[in-house]
């Protein structure tokens, strides 16, 4: 049994396998399948200061390789996440390790959530900024897609708490390295990536598309490629962790990621397809590691020959 304790920084896991925002709900959803605190990390849903109720349906649909997302980040909202009973409660009381996933659609309003959870921050080990949202002011480009916007949100974070910041990192730029550095140099103490891929599908018969909003996020294992390649090049431009994922559905899957330079990994689309992905991942790093012989998962990061 190898050693999988995987060190973030400002913050230490006990195995380096963590769950997607958007993918896992609020943890309780798949609490009934296995122990939740065996995980590396719950990365909750994403939470802003009121509550959301998301784009119309249909707001999923299947299609080769993956499937398209336009949920728009419905959630519950700040107060009934800190105090219902199946959202922090429920997670303080299973003792999972919690990173919660923040946005808003103004700069103001992240840095609004992240005070609001540093106040009542028992629990919850990190925080990770989504810039994949929209700036109403700026006539609702991404934060994500700015260089200079995702700086400024990081920073407005950074001065509302003390814990522990990972910027979730949109795909949809041209030089992730450009964008890692900007948020490495606004005080993020980590990244993570790659978020979904912005696609459409449409329905031949109908000559609809298939989801309400007509385009949305692609995710699953035909972006698992692109996601290894933008891991790469932004662990090469910054010096913090970064957290890799997109379209890791096995054990091999992540250990690519690791390899390419990610410190953990993030399990997403896969836990729709089982529920006990996450801990197949986990067992398949460790049997990786164990084939090899190597003795700490940290000695697979960044070790891919080029």
């Amino acid at each position: 049994m190898a050693d999988l304790v995987c060190n973030l920084g400002k913050f230490t896991l006990k195995n380096p396998v963590m769950t997607a925002s958007g993918t896992f709900g609020y943890g309780f959803e798949y609490h009934n399948y296995y122990d939740i605190s065996r995980l590396g990390a719950v990365v909750v849903k994403g939470i802003r200061m009121t509550p959301s109720h998301g784009n119309p349906t249909p707001r999923v649909a299947e299609v080769t390789g993956g499937m398209l997302n336009a949920i728009g980040l419905q959630g519950p909202g700040v107060e009934a996440f800190l105090h219902k009973e199946h959202y922090m409660p429920f997670l303080r009381r299973v003792g999972a390790t919690v990173i919660v996933n923040i946005w808003g659609t103004s700069i103001a309003e992240y840095g609004e959530v992240a005070a609001r959870l540093e106040a009542e921050k028992e629990g919850i080990t990190a925080l990770e900024i989504n810039i994949s949202c929209p700036n109403v002011k700026a006539g609702g480009v991404a934060f994500g897609t700015d260089p200079m916007l995702a700086a400024e949100v990081v920073k407005t974070v950074r001065a509302a708490t003390t814990l522990p910041l990972i910027t979730k990192l949109s795909p949809n730029v041209s030089n992730i390295g450009e964008f890692a550095r900007a948020v490495e140099a606004a005080g993020s103490d980590a990244v993570s990536l790659i978020n979904t891929i912005t696609a459409m599908a449409i329905d031949i018969e109908t000559r609809k598309p298939k989801i309400a909003n007509r385009t949305g996020g692609f995710s699953g294992p035909a972006l698992k490629p692109i996601a290894v390649r933008m891991v790469y090049e932004a662990a090469r431009a910054v010096k913090i962790p970064v957290i890799g994922m997109g379209g890791i559905m096995t054990g091999e899957d992540a250990v690519e990621f690791l390899l390419a330079g990610a410190s953990a990994v993030a399990v997403g689309t896969a836990n729709f397809v089982d529920p006990f992905a996450p801990l197949k991942v986990i067992d398949g790093i460790n049997a990786y590691l164990d084939r090899h012989g190597i003795a700490k998962v940290s000695d697979l990061v960044g070790k891919v020959e080029c």
